[in-house]
């Protein structure tokens, strides 16, 4: 990291936890690639990881649109190392309880951090063209400039 850069706070989602064109097996298997991104980009730990199983047992993490946005319990925000978000692609979908998920965006916060990317995301599921986007997005600029907050 350089000096200049090493005082910025770091982007609730970075381009590093964007992945594209992922299958699953089942919603179980979405959720686990989830909670892997987040820990792999530091953001959580395995605990939080299997949180995130156990909070969609309890409440469907289903938004509508083809998005889920999994997250852990209440209880495993003491396995969040720092406040991220990851995006997750699944272009032949995933079945959730009935309702198809193309896209995940799991969520690592112990506060209020993430409220602005959450605030692009309903307004790009608002409208349906850019809904579209989000699940169809073909690179990693595109579902960062989707996503990311403008001032």
């Amino acid at each position: 990291m350089s000096p200049d850069t090493a005082d910025q706070p770091r982007a609730i989602l970075d381009a590093g936890a964007v992945r594209l064109g992922l299958t699953a097996e089942d919603k179980a298997d979405a959720l686990r690639q989830c909670g892997e991104v987040l820990t792999d980009i530091g953001a959580a730990s395995p605990a939080y990881a299997a949180a995130i199983l156990q909070r969609e047992e309890s409440v469907s993490t289903y938004v509508g649109e083809g998005v889920a946005i999994p997250h852990g319990t209440n209880e495993s925000r003491a396995h969040i190392e720092r406040a991220a978000l990851a995006y997750l692609q699944f272009p032949d979908g995933v079945d959730w309880d009935g309702n198809t998920v193309y896209v995940c965006i799991p969520i690592a916060s112990r506060s209020e951090e993430h409220v602005g990317i959450l605030q692009s995301l309903a307004t790009v599921l608002m409208n349906p063209d850019t809904a579209a986007a989000l699940r169809e997005a073909s690179s990693t600029d595109e579902v960062l400039a989707l996503l990311t907050p403008t001032a």
